[in-house]
């Protein structure tokens, strides 16, 4: 624990925060605060100290321009850290012309993040005749089947499938059977990498998939309870689907070398943000773990 109580001591003392997404270019970072910006300066510069204490020069991912304006392109884990910058100018007194240098440093804590993988965990209920017998191990199966069928476009799939079987009194009539029936909604399918199209954030097309999937099983349900209301008269078939019993959860998972983290990251809260040193994350979780032996960004195993 003494490792994240200290990066989290560490973020809060050096300046302003600042999240990028992978492989995305960095807001424009000033070296300059508003107020001085509003007077002349003299003979202004501009010193860039980035991660590591290297002093920061223009390159084909660095751009540093001559009014101390900073932009990192093509974000990764490892230009993770700490950026300085230190404003030097001076004043001139106009009677004795006597020079006088100023320093000012503005520190800039930037992050790394990408957006969480998404998935669902779903639940519905289905009527039946008795909570013994193969039919309702073949509602089961063919249910899985029709939704797997339903996303199979989209490189999505229905993982972790379960079903129970209770008797539930309703209010002032008889005991009935009911399936307690439960599955994940998974983007990545066999094949699911087809649609990153080289991408690198490939987060985003399958989280676009993720939602469409999403939205077409929640219209497949309420399809069904559409037709027991308007397709049955007065006899309705022994397994039917429980209006009013679908229900969905999103569940958010984070890259390896990610995690959340509200109290350090409480604005990307949401996000799945680089982990710092002195922690991991080496497989699909949410958070990193703590590690004392790590000191760089992004670690997924700890030594």
């Amino acid at each position: 624990m003494l490792a994240w109580a200290l990066a989290a001591l560490l973020c809060s003392l050096l300046g302003v925060k600042i999240y990028v997404k992978l492989h995305q270019d960095s807001p424009v970072l000033v070296c300059m605060d508003a107020n001085r910006a509003s007077k002349e300066t003299v003979d202004p510069a501009y010193l860039w100290i980035g991660p590591n204490e290297n002093t920061l020069t223009g390159n084909g991912q660095i751009n540093v321009t001559n009014t101390g304006k900073l932009i990192v392109k093509d974000f990764m884990e490892s230009l993770s850290g700490l950026y300085t910058c230190t404003l030097s100018y001076k004043t001139i007194k106009a009677e004795t012309q006597e020079e006088t240098t100023i320093k000012k440093r503005y520190d800039f804590m930037i992050f790394a993040y990408r957006e969480p993988d998404y998935s669902y965990h779903m639940a519905v209920r289905f009527t039946t005749k008795s909570c013994v017998g193969r039919y309702n191990d073949l509602l089961f199966r063919v249910l899985k089947k029709i939704l797997d069928n339903l996303i199979s476009d989209l490189s999505c799939h229905v993982i972790e499938p379960s079903y129970k079987c209770h008797s539930v009194k309703i209010p002032e009539r008889d005991f009935v059977y009911e399936l307690f029936i439960a599955f994940q909604v998974n983007p990545f399918a066999p094949g699911w990498k087809s649609v990153c199209n080289d991408s690198n954030d490939c987060e985003d097309a399958t989280n676009r998939n993720i939602l469409k999937a999403r939205d077409r099983i929640e219209e497949f349900f309420r399809s069904q309870a559409y037709i027991l209301y308007h397709h049955f008269n007065k006899t309705i078939p022994a397994m039917h689907f429980v209006d009013h019993s679908f229900q969905v959860v999103r569940i958010d998972n984070c890259r390896p070398g990610f995690g959340k983290n509200e109290g350090l990251h409480s604005n990307c809260a949401s996000c799945c943000v680089v982990c710092s040193p002195g922690t991991f994350s080496p497989d699909v979780d949410v958070t990193c773990q703590i590690c004392v032996s790590v000191h760089s960004y992004g670690a997924k195993s700890c030594p």
